[in-house]
């Protein structure tokens, strides 16, 4: 097991549209944090694909890449990931393939098997044909087909490209594929905090070594909103909390300002739901949030931690990121 100095950490930007912000603005602040981050030491900077969520910008996700990995030089660049029953895989490997091959050595392609939406917005982006998240071996296998050059169809660019390629999952389905394939996992610790242990554990137990791995590789994704006092963290940790309580509110808010206290804003049935999604974040000074992580790692024993850290204010966002990577550096 590594210590927090030995152990790599990563972003994930969800590209939050805030109260009074606009996308573009969104996409601002996603440039200043990944060269923030990348100034940081972290390792790689991924986006997660979602449709038809006011509150989230990172709908065309390659897209959004191109222009993270534009902006930066060193910094690893990846989706988080590519909800593949929504897209053909010929045109994953293609998009993919562009990316590696305009910004070579620095793509990362994680891939998810939910459409990371609703049914409707499921149903417009397939437009009616067969196929879904039952299906996603048979299409992880047609898109590492392409790269690999073993399909009729040739993805150019893409072909003979050797691009990471990661199974996200937040239960066990994904943790046993990717087990048995080789590759890398990566958990969504974030917002399915109860089922760590077991998915972590089926996937080690299924791991089969591979010309990709030869040992398990666990990724895991945690809430992180780190300040000066406890009591700011805990302040600025109410704008997640508040887009938990849409999304099981099913209201589209945008990313709303911190307040003093939920109560009054949540019923204590949905703070009791909400506690149980977001179990896992680390919220708190310096000092509280080193101990929660030293726990966190010395439980799951994961390779590598994603932060996502959602919150209103853009500097306060930067500074969580800051207090993490002195935590990491052992600045402290």
């Amino acid at each position: 097991m590594g210590t927090l100095a030995q152990t790599k950490y990563s972003v994930l930007d969800l590209a939050p549209v805030i109260e009074g912000g606009t996308p573009a603005d969104s996409f601002r602040n996603t440039v200043d944090l990944a060269q923030h981050v990348e100034r940081l030491g972290f390792h790689r900077y991924w986006m997660a694909e979602h449709h038809n969520m006011p509150f989230i910008a990172s709908s065309a996700t390659s897209v959004a890449l191109s222009h993270v990995a534009h902006h930066t030089s060193t910094i690893r660049v990846g989706s988080g990931g590519v909800m593949l029953p929504n897209h053909a895989p010929l045109m994953v490997a293609e998009q993919y393939g562009t990316l590696e091959t305009l910004f070579p050595g620095r793509i990362d392609l994680g891939l998810g098997r939910a459409p990371g939406t609703d049914q409707i917005t499921a149903q417009a982006l397939r437009r009616g044909l067969d196929g879904g998240a039952q299906d996603f071996p048979q299409q992880l296998e047609e898109l590492r087909g392409y790269f690999e050059g073993k399909n009729r169809v040739r993805a150019i660019p893409g072909e003979g490209l050797h691009i990471p390629i990661w199974l996200l999952g937040s239960s066990g389905f994904s943790a046993q594929l990717a087990g048995q394939l080789g590759l890398p996992f990566s958990f969504a610790s974030h917002f399915s905090p109860n089922n760590t242990h077991g998915a972590l554990d089926l996937y080690r137990r299924s791991f089969q070594p591979s010309n990709v791995l030869e040992e398990p590789y666990v990724m895991t994704g945690i809430n992180v909103v780190a300040a000066e006092t406890d009591e700011e963290a805990e302040r600025l940790a109410t704008s997640q909390q508040q887009q938990f309580l849409n999304l099981v509110r099913n209201t589209n808010h945008l990313l709303q300002p911190p307040v003093d206290s939920m109560e009054g804003i949540w019923t204590a049935g949905e703070k009791a739901a909400l506690q149980q999604q977001l179990g896992a974040s680390m919220i708190g000074s310096r000092e509280t949030v080193k101990a929660k992580l030293e726990k966190f790692l010395a439980e799951t024993e994961a390779d590598e931690l994603m932060i996502i850290s959602q919150i209103y204010d853009h500097q306060a966002r930067l500074r969580s990121y800051e207090i993490v990577a002195d935590i990491m550096n052992e600045r402290y």
